[in-house]
């Protein structure tokens, strides 16, 4: 019998890696192409899909690896100012994020009030919105708040999110089990109280994965800063990388150092996370 399941698996096995073998090519090609790309001079760019070719070790012309596209984007002050105003950015508005759409959601799951249920239906009419029809509204408030050009303007609009809020009120539905919150009631514990103590512990697995998308979503966001922000100082790295790109000349060893050294930051924490990542997407998953 043991050997029976022990060949099962290995068979299961066999297939997983038919089936993730071209997954990992489709993905794992352009990065490393990319990878290659930033060590090169432009040059080479056009001569080589890889590194370039040479009599070195592996037929590469390792003289011709440089660093000089690293060089170049760190003498650009503004990379730098970018890199800071992503990592302001990130941080503030994924953890920010994070706790008032964990509240939200507690509030609507487990809170009993007076128009709950308009408020329900107005997240999931916010949830079938597509975000660029805001735009235009959102420009014309801010102007009118004095929030344009200003890290507020992006960092307000992003702190309580429709699909995060529809996302802790379905957590707190499977993971915060209502006996738990009648007893710290009858405990003497403040709807407040109740939520820090007992509701946000329990939605630490579905906190930590929502934290890492916010994150990653605000390092990744190209359009909104470009609508927002009008001084370049302010820009972050995802637009600072788009503008190394010049009219009549590409520097497309720079613009490859530039993309390589705005993934890196981010793969790295997804690495570093991925644990809690998937722990967050599966709690509330199986219910004993």
């Amino acid at each position: 019998m043991k050997n029976e399941t022990a060949q099962s698996a290995r068979g299961h096995s066999w297939w997983a890696y038919v089936v993730l073998l071209p997954i990992l090519l489709i993905v794992g090609v352009p990065f490393i192409w990319l990878v290659c790309a930033a060590f090169k001079n432009n040059a080479d760019f056009f001569t080589s899909v890889l590194l370039p070719r040479g009599e070195g070790f592996l037929g590469i012309a390792w003289d011709r690896i440089t660093l000089d596209n690293f060089r170049a984007l760190l003498a650009k002050g503004g990379f730098a100012r970018a890199t800071l105003n992503s990592v302001l950015l990130s941080s503030v508005i994924a953890v920010g994020a994070t706790l008032f759409c964990a509240m939200g959601g507690y509030a609507l799951a487990r809170v009993r009030f007076a128009g709950r249920r308009w408020v329900q239906w107005l997240v999931m009419a916010a949830l079938v919105i597509p975000p660029p029809l805001l735009l235009a509204p959102g420009f014309e408030l801010l102007y009118h708040l004095g929030l344009l050009d200003r890290m507020l303007g992006l960092i307000l609009p992003a702190l309580a999110p429709a699909f995060g809020v529809y996302l802790f009120q379905q957590a707190t539905h499977s993971s915060v089990p209502k006996e738990l919150i009648e007893a710290a009631r009858l405990d003497g514990c403040s709807e407040l109280s109740a939520f820090w103590k007992v509701g946000l512990p329990l939605l630490q697995p579905m906190a930590s994965a929502f934290m890492l998308i916010t994150f990653l979503g605000v390092w990744n966001n190209f359009l909104t800063p470009q609508v927002v922000m009008q001084s370049p100082g302010q820009f972050p790295l995802a637009v600072a990388v788009a503008q190394l790109k010049n009219t009549y000349y590409q520097d497309y060893g720079l613009l490859m150092a530039g993309t390589l050294a705005s993934i890196v930051p981010v793969a790295l924490l997804f690495l570093l996370l991925q644990k809690d990542f998937v722990a967050g997407l599966t709690s509330g998953a199986v219910k004993g």
